[in-house]
């Protein structure tokens, strides 16, 4: 049974027919509501606006192929999470490079350090992407915002226990996924 609401349905196909009506009348709709997911998730009213406007960018790009098999609203708030989590990692990112940059000492040996420290970190990377949504906004708040649990209870409007739960999950799932990534280059190196 299809849980797309009639007015979702018709968006979708006049979005695949009259694209720019339909984009039109989905900003409308949804921007403000896409901005207050990214806003809760960062607290800075540029960058949601920014974040909020790639949503509808990434909608307009997967326009001809989009399958939606939940609502549009729901559809919209998986794109932003998934955009501002992407944010706040590439945020974090580039501060660690900086600092790693000027840490680095001079040797031949380096460069091999590296790659594999860039290849740990696109496999925790996959692992966070591959977590339950729930868990991947506070292991996002926690992690790349440096947010206390209280700050994201409060800021998610959840307990501090569900917050605990969350990051215990998460940290479980990303630590299995660096295990598996160290068997696989103990293995390539034997």
């Amino acid at each position: 049974m299809n849980t797309l609401l009639v007015p979702d349905i018709e968006i979708l196909d006049i979005l695949k027919s009259k694209p720019e009506v339909a984009l039109r009348s989905l900003y409308r709709s949804y921007y403000r509501y896409v901005c207050s997911i990214v806003f809760k998730m960062i607290g800075d009213g540029a960058a949601a606006e920014d974040i909020s406007q790639e949503v509808f960018v990434e909608l307009w790009k997967r326009r001809e192929t989009l399958d939606v098999n939940i609502s549009l609203k729901g559809y919209l708030r998986k794109i932003a999470v998934n955009k501002t989590l992407n944010h706040i990692r590439a945020k974090r990112m580039d501060f660690e490079q900086e600092d790693a940059i000027l840490l680095l000492p001079s040797t031949e040996n380096s460069s091999q350090k590296i790659l594999e420290a860039e290849d740990l970190q696109n496999a925790i990377n996959i692992a966070v992407g591959d977590l339950p949504e729930r868990c991947r906004i506070i292991f996002g708040l926690s992690r790349y915002e440096e947010k206390t649990y209280r700050e994201i209870s409060e800021q998610l409007e959840i307990s501090v226990k569900t917050v605990e739960n969350q990051m215990s999950k998460a940290l479980k799932f990303v630590r299995k996924a660096v295990i598996d990534y160290q068997n696989e280059k103990k293995s390539e190196n034997i």
